[in-house]
């Protein structure tokens, strides 16, 4: 899939897109009293995309168009965002919102909290709720940890629970994401005992120095969901072979790796010939998967469509 266009406008009736994000690590560093762990990662967007259009609505009704198996519509992101600007901006406007979902639901990928932020962007405009970059990450804080990156519009090194931004410059990249046939609940990874929770904190120099980082979550899932560590161990040999010429090729990744809580996992290759070529493999030997090649994004489609999406500086949100 094609990136799109950077910088699209937003009105009614167009679609928009929702750029799904990968961790190129995660550590877990500590632990809060409130039970919230704290969190170092490197989020990164790629060209992997929900979509949605808003239509404008002579009521102040908030609808869903778009019915998500297992997600209550009442419960849905999507609509906790829009009720969320329509508080904060006391507009008795709605909106009718179709949503086209690519980003696998449940894999670490950010769909949802794309999805809320691409909300909350689109009605800030739309409705003229003028509430400011502040107020749009305020509420973001408050509907996920994952959406404040997705309203900041920049690849960032964050901190905290994920809320403390800093917007970084990576370098080109494609990835191939693998999409095994398991979901994985968040909650459990993080409530599991194995689970270590004391990983030295690391800074941006070392991440760019290229220091082994990894993520933290993904020994609990491989133990838990063995076709996690099926995917990891194909792409991780990719350019070695496992015996077979259904698994060989050319191209070896500069990184492998689970994003977020799973169950997606990654490899980060130079170009897209290679990306497609092991996907292409990928596919034939590890056919109950999904699988994508796509770009690293050097910043949100909507970046720059709104004030809300400046640059995020070192500032913390909430």
């Amino acid at each position: 899939m094609k990136p799109l266009a950077a910088r699209p406008g937003i009105d009614w009736g167009e679609w928009l897109p929702a750029p799904a994000k990968i961790n190129l690590f995660l550590h877990v560093v500590g632990r809060r009293a409130d039970g919230y762990h704290e969190l170092q990662t490197v989020f990164r967007f790629v060209g992997l995309f929900d979509r949605l259009r808003l239509h404008p609505r002579a009521d102040a009704r908030i609808e869903l168009a778009t019915a998500l198996d297992g997600v209550a519509a009442a419960d849905n992101l999507v609509v906790r965002a829009a009720r969320a600007v329509q508080r904060a901006s006391g507009t008795h406007r709605g909106v009718t919102i179709e949503l086209e979902k690519t980003i696998p639901m449940g894999g670490g990928l950010g769909g949802g909290s794309s999805d809320a932020a691409t909300t909350l962007i689109a009605l800030d405009v739309l409705w003229s709720a003028h509430l400011g970059r502040e107020r749009l990450m305020q509420a973001a804080v408050a509907l996920g940890a994952d959406v404040p990156v997705f309203v900041g519009g920049e690849n960032a090194f964050a901190e905290g629970i994920g809320d403390r931004l800093t917007a970084i410059t990576l370098p080109p990249a494609w990835y191939v994401i693998l999409v095994p046939p398991v979901a994985v609940p968040t909650g459990s990874v993080f409530t599991d005992p194995a689970l270590t929770r004391d990983t030295e904190r690391t800074t941006m120099a070392a991440f760019f120095a290229g220091q082994h980082l990894a993520n933290d979550l993904e020994p609990v899932v491989r133990r838990r969901h063995p076709e996690v560590g099926r995917a990891i161990d194909w792409l991780a040999g990719s350019g070695k072979g496992h015996g077979d010429a259904t698994s060989t090729s050319s191209a070896v990744p500069s990184a492998v790796r689970m994003s977020g809580s799973g169950s997606c996992v990654f490899a980060e290759y130079s170009s897209e010939a290679s990306a497609r070529e092991v996907l292409a493999h990928a596919l034939v030997a590890l056919p109950e998967m999904q699988g994508f090649a796509v770009p690293g994004l050097d910043r949100h489609p909507l970046a720059g469509a709104h004030d809300a999406t400046r640059t995020l500086g070192s500032r913390q949100v909430g």
